[in-house]
Order: C-alpha cells, then sequence, then structure tokens
C-alpha cells in the first residue's frame, strides 16, 4: 500500500467516523435523550414566573394598606392580618430544592394562599366606605391588584402543565431509562394542588 492509499484509507475512516457520531447525535436526540433537562428547565422558567408574580402582588400590598388605612383605619385587625399574611408569604426563605421538596412547596402554597383570604377580606371591608371606592388612588391600585392575581392564575397554570411534562417524562419510557443512565439526580417535581380559583380575589364590584 503505498503512502497516499493509506492516507485515503485514514481519511475515510475518519469521515466514517464522524458520519457515525452523527447518526448516532441524531438518534440519540430522536429518543428523547434531551427531553429531562429540556422539561427541567421549562419547569423552573415557569417557577420563576410564579415566583415574580407572587413577588409583584406583595409589593403592591404596602401601599393598597396605607390607602385603605387613611380611609378605614378602624378597619386596623383585617389590615394587620394583610400586612402579617404579606410578612409570611415574603420573609420565609424557599429551600433551594422547594421544587422537588414536597413540604416546603406546600407551605409556600399554604403562605401564598393565606395572603390572598386576607386580601379578599380586605376588599370585602371596602363596600363599607363609599369615599375610599372613588378614590383614584385605591382605584389604580385594585385595578393593579386584579390584573396581578391573573397573572399569576396564569403562571400557576403554566407551571402545572410543565411540571406534568417533566414528571410525566421520568416515569414513562424512555425517558425512565435516560434518567437512570444519564440523569439519576433528576427527582419528580412538588405542583400545585389547590385549583387556581380557590386562591383568587373575589370580585369586588365598584
Amino acid at each position: 500500500m503505498t503512502a497516499q492509499q493509506g492516507t485515503m484509507r485514514t481519511g475515510l475512516f475518519r469521515l466514517a467516523g464522524f458520519a457515525m457520531i452523527a447518526v448516532f447525535g441524531v438518534f440519540l436526540s430522536g429518543c428523547g435523550v434531551n427531553n429531562i433537562p429540556t422539561y427541567d428547565e421549562q419547569a423552573k422558567a415557569s417557577w420563576s414566573e410564579v415566583l415574580n408574580q407572587y413577588q409583584r402582588r406583595a409589593d403592591l400590598i404596602p401601599n393598597l394598606v396605607e390607602t385603605v388605612k387613611g380611609f378605614a383605619e378602624q378597619e386596623r385587625k383585617t389590615l394587620t392580618e394583610v400586612v402579617e399574611a404579606r410578612a409570611r408569604a415574603t420573609q420565609t426563605k424557599l429551600p433551594d430544592d422547594i421544587l422537588t421538596n414536597p413540604e416546603a412547596f406546600q407551605k409556600f402554597q399554604q403562605a401564598q394562599g393565606q395572603l390572598s383570604g386576607a386580601l379578599g377580606r380586605l376588599l370585602v371591608v371596602v363596600e363599607r366606605y363609599p369615599d375610599l371606592k372613588s378614590n383614584q388612588n385605591f382605584l389604580t391600585l385594585q385595578s393593579q391588584l386584579e390584573g396581578t392575581e391573573n397573572r399569576i392564575s396564569i403562571a400557576r397554570r403554566d407551571h402545572i402543565e410543565a411540571v406534568r411534562a417533566f414528571n410525566t417524562e421520568l416515569r414513562t419510557i424512555p425517558g425512565r431509562w435516560w434518567r437512570a443512565l444519564l440523569y439519576p439526580a433528576s427527582e419528580p417535581m412538588a405542583t400545585f394542588t389547590v385549583e387556581p380559583e380557590k386562591t383568587t380575589l373575589p370580585k369586588v364590584k365598584f
């Protein structure tokens, strides 16, 4: 065999090797090897949006409480409930593993639900104060709060779907195989167990 033939043969082996790698990569991709990390990232992104919307709601509450206090300071008990519920919902440090820690996730959900309930009671109290109901600052805050509640509901729905896709992938074939081979640290994620409607503020007509 001449040197030229040897070089050509080596080149063909390399080309065949690259082709096999490419085909193998396509095969793995088609078999869902990337599904678990993809769904994991989608679930984490949807969770970030849930937290973002809950934080937006929390940021509106101080101004809402101060506005109501200016017209209905005698409703101190209801105002205090809102302030305390906000503190519980925002001051608790979330563990890094909250998405795979059902107990921690449940505590987070309960705290946010308690805040929703306290806000709902506050808005019902507002019915007794016509001057407050017609105050432009209050109306603006009420509109922003209602919009935020709608966004929370959408973010929760999207997160529930993202977690469903991720958990289903872990429990079904071929996802179960890929988890065992490549992603053993992946754990099923916790999700909201209460319908969004049960934690949405009641509609208050002005």
